[in-house]
């Protein structure tokens, strides 16, 4: 890490964009600290360079202060990883119903991120923890409701 306060800014935002790309394209939701420093993102083995244990964890409390991480453990070795919001997933999700004309509808947790009629859409796959979240952001905007069903959750649109 740069010693210079400018410098040292711009080169963390550079890691957590670079992070949040790499966790974006991988599809990955939740980080390991140890197992991060043995990836590509922290880990050069070409130039046999990586990033400190230290400096890593810098970049990840960056990340949290960013509201992109979420430490779930109190020693902080395991995080949930969020390249997109919450509410930026919520927001994609309510576009896909609104332009598929199925506002009114009711949806199990699993047909909106696993369903065939999803396939393709950049939220299908997602996590249930973030699928979750993502709907309580549009049930506070007064979009969505949360509601319990026989097998599960489900939602109903507005």
């Amino acid at each position: 890490l740069q010693p210079n306060v400018d410098t040292r800014q711009k080169q963390l935002a550079a890691w957590c964009s670079l992070a949040l790309s790499y966790c974006r394209h991988h599809k990955l939701y939740t980080l390991d600290v140890m197992e991060a420093q043995e990836s590509p993102v922290f880990n050069n083995k070409k130039i046999e360079r990586k990033l400190s244990m230290e400096a890593i964890q810098v970049v990840f409390e960056e990340l949290r202060k960013k509201g992109n991480l979420e430490w779930l453990d109190k020693s902080k070795s395991r995080c949930l990883v969020m390249w997109r919001r919450p509410e930026e997933w919520g927001k994609l999700i309510y576009q896909w119903v609104s332009k598929n004309g199925m506002v009114n509808s009711v949806f199990t947790l699993y047909e909106l991120s696993n369903g065939d009629d999803t396939e393709g859409e950049e939220f299908h796959g997602l996590e249930e923890w973030m699928l979750l979240r993502s709907l309580q952001a549009l049930q506070t905007e007064g979009k969505a409701e949360i509601i319990t069903m026989d097998d599960g959750k489900g939602v109903k649109f507005f």
